[in-house]
């Protein structure tokens, strides 16, 4: 199925196919999501089967404003009013306890719901004409790199699914998940607000714990191993730590490399070096597209320079650090 141009007659026809139970990709500021009408459980069941999402990752709900967000909640708390009125629409999802009328399926059967306005025109256009609350994580393969264009849909879950083409995303990584459903303020998954920005508008978090493995998780993302390319990933903090893939590097093996400036490295060795920005917004709009592309290019390894430290960079070394576990 090809992908479809944003014209108005085409988000009617994708709004009538969610309406219809069927499933929609369609762009947002953070990356494609794969849509389905959040109040239907066979609907929600389609996206878990396409996608081969463990039943236990919980889904995030799009809606198309702070009032709908609040029809979803069986209690609206203080933080998370202040909250959506400083980052929504924005790439910042919220998780609050949840009413009967959403399903378990979206949850992992968790009492809470995971709610987001997002910041794209397509997306927002695309929610008022469905008129319904709509399930959309990531539209790609569950455990790979998430897709950051309409192309990588396609690339990942094949030419069955109906796919919006809003073009690149402006953000390129998934949004930061904050806890606001009890007493303090966590964040589950980061994102590009830091939690300094939040930490802004809330006042101190609180550390949030650890969920086990194979049990219901509070928020989508956070599987120990995730937005991974097919090809390993090595995280070096200098050249010289990369330099001990010699032995791979000599060996006739393709290499990716994405340092922050270049190497010589692809004067001895069977590398492809893609140079990456030396600021987080721009980094991150560009990290899952290049990892697609080495991907692509039939790459053995990728070695990533670790990005630096500080507060705007903790949802790009997240995603770096589930890529590269083994």
């Amino acid at each position: 199925m090809p992908l479809f141009d944003p014209t108005p007659t085409n988000i009617a026809l994708a709004a009538a196919r969610l309406k219809d139970d069927k499933l929609v990709a369609f762009p947002t500021e953070t990356v494609y999501g794969l849509g389905a009408n959040a109040l239907n459980t066979e609907a929600v069941e389609r996206i878990y089967t396409t996608k081969g999402r463990p039943s236990y990752n919980p889904l995030i709900v799009h809606v198309a404003s702070v009032e709908d967000a609040q029809q979803l909640a069986a209690h609206w708390p203080e933080n998370a009013q202040k909250l959506a009125q400083a980052f929504w629409p924005g790439p910042l999802t919220l998780v609050v306890p949840k009413t009967s009328e959403v399903p378990d399926i979206i949850s992992a059967g968790l009492e809470t719901v995971a709610l987001r306005v997002p910041a794209h025109p397509i997306a927002l256009e695309l929610l008022r004409a469905a008129q319904i609350p709509l399930a959309a994580p990531s539209a790609n393969r569950s455990g790979e790199v998430s897709p950051s264009r309409a192309e990588h849909v396609t690339q990942s879950l094949g030419d069955d699914i109906w796919v919006l083409d809003g073009g690149p995303c402006e953000v390129g990584i998934e949004s930061t998940v904050v806890d606001v459903s009890g007493d303090g303020v966590a964040i589950l998954r980061p994102g590009i607000l830091s939690s300094r920005q939040i930490e802004r508008v809330v006042g101190p978090l609180v550390e949030a714990s650890d969920d086990a493995e194979g049990v219901p998780r509070r928020s989508p993302g956070t599987l120990e191993k995730h937005y991974a390319p097919r090809a390993l990933v090595h995280l070096y903090s200098t050249i010289i730590d990369a330099a001990f893939h010699a032995p791979l590097l000599a060996s006739g093996q393709k290499i990716g490399v994405l340092p922050s400036e270049p190497t010589t490295l692809g004067r001895q060795f069977d590398v492809i070096e893609r140079v990456m920005p030396a600021e987080p917004a721009a980094y991150a709009r560009e990290i899952y597209g290049a990892l697609r592309d080495l991907d692509d290019a039939g790459v053995a390894l990728i070695l990533v320079e670790d990005v630096p430290g500080g507060s705007a960079w903790e949802g790009i070394r997240d995603r770096l650090k589930r890529a590269a576990k083994r």
